[in-house]
């Protein structure tokens, strides 16, 4: 199953390298949007959750690493106030 990353910019301009088991990813995110960082972490939670089943599909169990990215994203979303307004830009998917 080839594994990708997705290099996101927050708020407050610093960048992560994400890590995601599946391609299923790129069905959610693409290269230079931007969003609210509320509706970052809804598509990143459906598109890790999505990304771990498949993993469960092909080898009987769920891709923890999937659910530790997504936790890291929700714990650094968390620290933005006004998540309705303030933007996450999608800068690669590879």
């Amino acid at each position: 199953m080839p594994a990708i990353n997705f290099n996101v910019r927050w708020p407050d301009n610093s960048q992560d390298n994400c890590y995601s088991p599946s391609t299923v990813v790129r069905e959610h995110f693409r290269k230079g949007t931007t969003m609210p960082v509320s509706e970052f972490i809804a598509t990143a939670e459906l598109a890790l959750n999505s990304a771990s089943q498949r993993v469960e599909q092909k080898y009987g169990y769920f891709c923890s690493s999937a659910m530790d990215q997504l936790a890291q994203l929700k714990a650094k979303a968390a620290r933005f106030d006004n998540p309705d307004k303030q933007q996450v830009e999608i800068l690669d998917i590879s």
